[in-house]
């Protein structure tokens, strides 16, 4: 029978902490606001690096003399 009670306050305990994050409902905007601004900082280095390589290409190309 003892089991039957620690099952009970586990169900119940699962249950509590189910409502508790089905009422959170900023918690995917959070995640998703994350995902988001990681991708555009990604875009923007690859960028960067993209306008870095023609910089240097064109500037290796320049003849001094």
């Amino acid at each position: 029978m003892t089991e039957w009670k620690y099952l009970t306050a586990i169900a119940a305990l699962v249950r509590d902490r189910w409502q508790q994050l089905k009422q959170q409902r900023d918690a995917g905007y959070v995640t998703e606001t994350v995902v988001v601004t990681a991708l555009l900082v990604a875009l923007a280095i690859a960028a960067v690096a993209l306008i870095a390589g023609k910089v240097r290409a064109k500037a290796g190309g320049i003849s001094l003399g």
